[in-house]
C-alpha cells in the first residue's frame, strides 16, 4: 500500500490533513452554532448549510480554470490565505443582528472561495505525480492513501470541537445540553406565554446545566451567548491548522515541484507527458465524466446528511450517555488505538522479514493491553455531544482503507478488479443499505415537528443505530470518493485537468445543496422513518442509472 509511492504524495497528503482538520472542526459544530446563536429553524439551518457546502465544492470549478491558466501551486497557496481570513472572521464573537449575520456570511464566502482555490488543485498535483509511467499503476492506491490522510484530520476534529465547547462553557459554570438552545430561543421570543410542557422542560434543563431556573430570561440569553462564544473559539482552531498546513506545503515543495505543471507549460517547454487526444476522444471522455458526475450528486446529497439531519437525530433522538462497549468509541484515543492495531496486524502479515513480524506482533499486543486499560478507566456512563458522532466516519475510513486496498489489489492481480464506474454503482447500493439501518431505528419515534412541540422526544434510542449507519456509509464512500477522484485524474483530457477536477467538486456541490431538501422534509411533519426512506430510493435509482450506462462509460475510458 505505502511501498514505492513518491515522496510528494506524503507531503501533499499531510498538507491536506491539517486543512481538513480545521474545516471539519468547524463543520462539526456549524449547524449547532447557527441554531444556538441565531435561533434558526432546522429548515433555515439546513438551507444555509446546503448553500455553504455547495459553494465550498462548486468553487473548485473556477479554481481549476484559474489553475489551468496560472498554475496549480500558486492557486493552492492563495487558497490557504483566503481561507485563513474566513476562519479568522468566523471566530470573532458578534451580536445576532444584521452586522453579526453579515460578518458570518462574509466569512463563509471567503472559506468557500479559498477552498475552491486549494482543494481541487492540490488533488491535481497528486494526480500529476502518477502521470510518470513508473508510478502509473499505483494511482488508485495513492488516492486511497490521500483520502485516508484527509480523514485523519476529520477524525480528530469533532473531539477538538467537543473539548473547546465544554472548556469554555465550564468557565461560566455551565454544561452542554443540546436541547437548551432551541428552548432558550423559544422562551426569549414568547416569555411566559411559552407552552407549559416546553417551559417545564427548560426549567429542568436550566438547573441541570448549572443555570438559574428562577430567571429563565437571563439564563436563556446567557446560555446562548456563552455557547455561541465557545463555538467561535472552535472555529479559531481552523486558523492554527491552516498555518501548519502551509508550513508543510512550503517546507516539502521540492518533493512535488515537478508535478506543478500545466498542459500549457509543458507545451511551452517543448515536452508532452501524454499523447494528444483527438477531438472525438476528448468529447467521449468528457461525456463519460459528466455522466459519472450526475450520479455522485445523489450520493453526496445522502452522505452529507451527517452534518445536518443526522446531527439533529443524534441531538434529539439518541441517548445522551453512552455505556458498555459503545462508550469506548466516543474516546478518540481509543479509536486511535484500534487504528494502530489494524495497521499492526496488516504489518504482521505483509512483513517479508521476521523482525518486521515481531515488531508488528509486539505493537498489536501493546494495543490490546492499552485498550483493556482504557476499558477500566473510561467513565461508564459517558456523556456525549451530538458532534461526537461525526468522528466515526473518518475513523472507519482510516481503519478500513487497508482492507479496501488489499481486496482490490488482490482482484487486480487476478484481472477481476471492478472499473471505477462499477465501484461507484456498488457504492450507491451500499449507501441505500446504510439509510435502511437508520430507517429501522426510527420506527416508533416522534416526528421532528412533534419533538419541537413537546420540547423533547418521548423516547431515545441507542447510539449504535447511528454508529452502524456511519459504518455502512463509509463502505460506500470508500467505493465512490477516492476511486472517483482517481478516475477523474486518469480520464480527464490533459488540457482540462483543472476544470474536470473542478467539475467533480461542482457535482459534489449540487449534492451538498440538495441536502437542504431533506432538511425541509425534516420539518414538514413527515414521519421520521420516511425521511430516511426518501434517501434510500434516491440511492437505488442512481445505482440503476449508472449500471444502465456502464458499457458506455467503460468503452469511453478504456
Amino acid at each position: 500500500m505505502f511501498k514505492g509511492q513518491p515522496k510528494g504524495l506524503y507531503a501533499l497528503s499531510l498538507a491536506n490533513t491539517g486543512e481538513r482538520f480545521g474545516y471539519y472542526t468547524m463543520l462539526a459544530i456549524f449547524t449547532l452554532f447557527l441554531q444556538a446563536k441565531f435561533g434558526y429553524t432546522e429548515a433555515v439551518t439546513t438551507q444555509i448549510y446546503g448553500i455553504f457546502l455547495a459553494a465550498v465544492y462548486f468553487m473548485p470549478f473556477f479554481g481549476g480554470i484559474l489553475a489551468d491558466k496560472f498554475g496549480f501551486g500558486k492557486m493552492v497557496s492563495l487558497g490557504i490565505f483566503v481561507m485563513f481570513g474566513g476562519y479568522a472572521l468566523l471566530s470573532i464573537p458578534t451580536g445576532t443582528g444584521f452586522a453579526g449575520q453579515a460578518l458570518m456570511f462574509g466569512a463563509l464566502a471567503l472559506i468557500a472561495c479559498g477552498t475552491g482555490l486549494f482543494k481541487g488543485n492540490l488533488q491535481v498535483l497528486v494526480g500529476n505525480l502518477y502521470d510518470d509511467p513508473a508510478y502509473a499503476a499505483k494511482r488508485d492506491n495513492a488516492f486511497s492513501i490521500f483520502y485516508m490522510a484527509i480523514n485523519i484530520g476529520a477524525m480528530f476534529a469533532p473531539g477538538m470541537a467537543k473539548r473547546i465547547t465544554n472548556h469554555f462553557l465550564a468557565q461560566d459554570g455551565l454544561t452542554y445540553n443540546g436541547q437548551i438552545p432551541a428552548l432558550a430561543h423559544q422562551y426569549m421570543e414568547l416569555g411566559d406565554k411559552m407552552p407549559a410542557e416546553p417551559l417545564a422542560k427548560l426549567q429542568e434543563l436550566a438547573t441541570a446545566a448549572g443555570g438559574n431556573a428562577a430567571d429563565l430570561g437571563a439564563f436563556s440569553q446567557h446560555y446562548v451567548e456563552k455557547l455561541s462564544e465557545a463555538y467561535n473559539m472552535g472555529f479559531g482552531v481552523a486558523c492554527v491548522s491552516l498555518v501548519i498546513s502551509y508550513l508543510i506545503y512550503v517546507a516539502f515543495r521540492k518533493t512535488f515541484k515537478h508535478a506543478d505543471v500545466t498542459a500549457k507549460q509543458q507545451a511551452a517547454a517543448g515536452a508532452s507527458a501524454q499523447a494528444e487526444l483527438t477531438p472525438a476522444q476528448t468529447k467521449s471522455r468528457i461525456t463519460a465524466l459528466m455522466l459519472v458526475f450526475a450520479v455522485v450528486i445523489f450520493f453526496w446529497m445522502a452522505f452529507h446528511q451527517n452534518g445536518s439531519t443526522m446531527t439533529f437525530f443524534a441531538r434529539d433522538y439518541t441517548t445522551p450517555e453512552a455505556t458498555g462497549i459503545t462508550r469506548m468509541g466516543f474516546n478518540i484515543f481509543n479509536l486511535v488505538l484500534v487504528i494502530v492495531g489494524v495497521y499492526a496486524a496488516f504489518g504482521f502479515f505483509q512483513s517479508e522479514k521476521g523482525r518486521g513480524k515481531i515488531v508488528s506482533a509486539g505493537l498489536f499486543a501493546a494495543v490490546v493491553g492499552a485498550l483493556f486499560y482504557q476499558w477500566t478507566q473510561t467513565p461508564d456512563p459517558m456523556s456525549i455531544l451530538p458532534s461526537d458522532f461525526q468522528q466515526f466516519n473518518p475513523f472507519y475510513v482510516v481503519a478500513l482503507t487497508p482492507f479496501s486496498v488489499a481486496i482490490f489489489s488482490a482482484l487486480a492481480r487476478k484481472g477481476k478488479e471492478p472499473s471505477a464506474p462499477r465501484k461507484i454503482g456498488m457504492g450507491m447500493i451500499i449507501a441505500a443499505f446504510g439509510f435502511l439501518i437508520l430507517t429501522v431505528g426510527s420506527f416508533g419515534l416522534m416526528s421532528p415537528v412533534e419533538v419541537k412541540a413537546a420540547g423533547a422526544s418521548d423516547m431515545f434510542v441507542s447510539q449504535n443505530w447511528l454508529i452502524s449507519t456511519y459504518l455502512v456509509l463509509t463502505f460506500a464512500e470508500l467505493l465512490l470518493s477516492p476511486m472517483g477522484i482517481s478516475f477523474v485524474s486518469k480520464v480527464a483530457p490533459p488540457k482540462y485537468k483543472g476544470m474536470m477536477m473542478g467539475c467533480w467538486f461542482a457535482a459534489t456541490a449540487i449534492g451538498n445543496y440538495a441536502t437542504s431538501l431533506i432538511g425541509y422534509l425534516w420539518g414538514s411533519g413527515m414521519a421520521l422513518w420516511m425521511v430516511w426512506g426518501v434517501l434510500i430510493v434516491l440511492c437505488l435509482l442512481s445505482a440503476l442509472f449508472i449500471f444502465s450506462i456502464m458499457k458506455k462509460l467503460e468503452n469511453a475510458t478504456a
